[in-house]
């Protein structure tokens, strides 16, 4: 898909006060500083569209991005650790959950796993709590370019392997890199495909 506009539509903090549920979403989460926000802006070819820091948890709303007026982009705050209270944390987790069981028109979900670092228990139980909701999804190995080819194959098989241990059959995964732009083709190859037979 060639990108003719990629624009920030907004930021929410409920669910319930989110607008556009006309048009094809496909949100992004992961754990804090997993290269959410670069890998967005890789995405939609934009540098600057999604906020990069390295604060861990800056994202703390639901932010939403309009590519070629045809698709959204839904920018989902980080789970797990984040300088925040634990309030603020549980109010997260909730509003994340809301929005993944409720979102009329989300036809993707992209989960993050940062490829330097083992599978963690809160990464696969949110991955096993997606699938047990029947959430579409796509794991995405992130910062494949801080490693040796070998290191990120062996690394994605630790991830693939842990998986199995309550999974017949490992979601479909992609390698990628916002540094080099590994995974630019199949994550919109997933897309396209997702809009085609939805």
């Amino acid at each position: 898909m060639k990108i003719k506009t990629a624009e920030y539509v907004g930021s929410w903090e409920r669910n319930v006060d989110m607008p556009h549920r006309d048009k094809p979403e496909f949100a992004f989460i992961g754990r804090s500083n997993v290269g959410k926000s670069s890998l967005i802006n890789m995405v939609a070819e934009r540098n600057g569209l999604a906020k990069t820091s390295s604060t861990p948890g800056k994202t703390q709303t639901l932010n939403l991005f309009n590519i070629n007026n045809e698709l959204q982009i839904c920018d989902l705050p980080g789970y797990g650790y984040a300088k925040v209270s634990k309030d603020k944390r549980e109010g997260f987790g909730k509003m994340i959950a809301y929005y993944l069981r409720e979102r009329p028109n989300l036809y993707c979900l992209f989960i993050l796993l940062d490829l330097r670092i083992p599978p963690q228990k809160i990464d696969l139980d949110f991955i096993n709590d997606c699938g047990d909701n029947a959430i579409p999804m796509v794991i995405v190995g992130t910062k494949a370019d801080k490693l040796k080819p070998v290191e990120v194959e062996a690394n994605a098989q630790i991830i693939k392997d842990a998986l199995l241990e309550t999974w017949e059959e490992v979601p479909p995964f992609i390698i990628s890199s916002s540094e080099t732009k590994q995974g630019h083709k199949e994550i919109w190859d997933v897309i396209k495909n997702a809009m085609k037979n939805g």
